[in-house]
């Protein structure tokens, strides 16, 4: 498996499939075809269906601001390898072509193309939850410590830059109202609900600051603004807010917060390879599911649990959501986006009290619920997998690409 680095990508919203990747695909052949005299964008699939939406054209305009560049839309065309399919030609003053590339946004910001399966480095030797489990018994080692034994030593920087960004980006929802971008005009609510809850009794009070954490990160991502990809930006407001939960609630301290990061860092990796974090590709299950194993596994560590009751919390996460479809209204990484990262938060906090109170031994392993997750996601229809065609985005009416 690669570095847990790539599946906490630094950027900004509203996709980490549609924006992020794009803008570095894009970035990517820019700077290989500095003298070209014009260049032809083609979107293909998912990322033609909800482009708009997610700002894809916007982004990949902006890398090619300044150049002659047309942008194609191909909702209806899927290439074979992935749904988030895209293709760059340059071409010279005379219009003979110079370089053509195509590429796939395969989610968390990740790239591949028709030549490669990763971006980077594999530095994990194992890639299933149950060997790693077994390294971990006979090593007598936590899953934070695996991953210290496999990453270079600057992971522990690089996970403290990502606690400060998800800091911030709390930080600036909590303190931002008005509406978000887009058709929908959706209210923001983060700071209305923390606001709110400080009027009631403790255990809704602090069921409210934790809705209020996640709505936050995830109405900053629907801004445009900074935030951890954490796997994917649709999902970014999950982890964050459970997190700050435990570091307010249970007053775990920034070492607590890193090692919990490095587990959950390691429980989304485990599903990057073994399945998909894209919802063009798996549906919702992917992304929201994912990072509520993530936050789930996380919290069930910062509470003491033992590596078998980590795993079993973060099983719950992911089995919770299976058959989770990606159905976003007008495109937009809103509705139904947003609620579901402040319930899958909830849903975390939960799971690692179930998991806390057994020892830990259950009869599904993680290893077969990502296995299930990536069948269900592959035979579930097209229109309910990130292309506003289906469930929800039916009931509102698209602008035409």
């Amino acid at each position: 498996m690669e570095s847990i680095k790539e599946i906490y990508k630094i950027g900004h919203g509203p996709s980490s499939s549609h924006t992020m990747g794009p803008k570095k695909a894009a970035t990517k052949f820019l700077d290989k075809n500095q003298k070209a005299a014009r260049f032809e964008t083609v979107l293909y699939g998912s990322l033609a269906a909800t482009g708009k939406g997610h700002l894809t054209d916007f982004v990949i305009e902006q890398t090619f601001a300044g150049k002659n560049n047309r942008i194609l839309w191909e909702p209806k065309t899927y290439l074979p390898r992935h749904p988030n399919a895209m293709k760059f030609t340059a071409f010279d003053s005379d219009d003979h072509v110079m370089d053509e590339w195509t590429c796939y946004s395969v989610g968390g910001g990740s790239l591949i193309d028709d030549f490669t399966t990763s971006e980077t480095v594999q530095v994990y030797e194992h890639h299933k939850m149950d060997d790693i489990l077994e390294w971990c018994r006979k090593n007598e080692k936590h899953f934070w410590e695996y991953v210290q034994e496999f990453e270079e030593s600057d992971v522990w920087d690089y996970l403290e830059e990502v606690w400060e960004v998800m800091l911030a980006s709390i930080k600036r929802g909590l303190a931002t109202d008005g509406n978000l971008p887009g058709i929908l005009k959706l209210p923001r609510k983060a700071s209305s609900f923390q606001i709110k809850g400080e009027n009631f009794a403790t255990p809704f009070k602090r069921r409210s600051q934790l809705f209020s954490y996640a709505l936050a990160v995830s109405e900053e991502n629907a801004s445009g603004g900074k935030i951890v990809a954490a796997p994917t930006c649709g999902a970014c407001g999950v982890l964050p807010a459970v997190l700050k939960y435990f570091n307010k609630v249970h007053k775990t301290d920034k070492k607590g917060i890193l090692r919990a990061l490095a587990t959950a860092g390691l429980i989304g990796n485990i599903v990057k390879t073994n399945a998909s974090i894209s919802g063009a590709e798996v549906g919702c299950q992917g992304e929201v599911g994912t990072a509520c194993a993530m936050a789930s596994g996380a919290a069930t560590q910062m509470m003491g649990g033992s590596i078998q009751q980590i795993e079993y919390s973060a099983e719950m996460g992911l089995e919770h959501h299976l058959g989770l479809t990606c159905d976003p209204v007008a495109g937009l990484v809103q509705i139904p986006c947003i609620e579901r990262n402040a319930f899958a938060a909830e849903r975390a906090v939960a799971h690692n009290n179930y998991a806390l109170l057994t020892d830990g031994r259950h009869r599904i392993s993680f290893d077969e619920v990502v296995e299930t997750m990536y069948k269900t996601g592959i035979d579930i229809q097209s229109k309910y997998r990130e292309t506003s065609e289906g469930g929800l985005a039916e009931f509102t009416a698209l602008p035409k690409c």
